[in-house]
């Protein structure tokens, strides 16, 4: 009857971890689709669809300078609604940001700065 007992203490526990494991990966998901919602859905900038994946980095930053001059809701400035949104990307998007991706989003900040005339 010990050994019953013994058992029964061993599968709570057990269901208690798994229980623990599961909400932490809710709370993963979560705070991945909030960073996904705020470059989909920012209230600063109305954004082009895909501007962060195109491969010339004056694209990218041509296309960030026109989402921010256009914007009525923003807080700021156009040249730092437009810095701010893709420095929030590169920071969220972490290690999983190949390097090369990552170099290029850091060229198209340079070139910003340019177009902004803010070198």
């Amino acid at each position: 009857m010990a050994q019953r007992k013994t058992a029964t203490r061993r599968t709570a526990k057990s269901a208690k971890k798994s229980t623990a494991r599961r909400k932490t990966a809710t709370k993963r998901r979560s705070s991945k689709r909030w960073s996904q919602r705020v470059t989909r859905n920012s209230d600063a900038l109305d954004l082009k669809l895909g501007v962060f994946s195109q491969r010339d980095p004056k694209r990218i930053a041509a296309s960030l300078k026109r989402s921010a001059e256009r914007s009525t809701r923003r807080k700021a400035g156009a040249y730092r609604s437009a810095i701010s949104m893709l420095t929030f990307y590169i920071n969220r998007a972490g290690r999983t940001l190949p390097k090369a991706q990552r170099e290029r989003l850091n060229r198209a900040k340079v070139e910003l700065k340019r177009q902004f005339g803010r070198e």
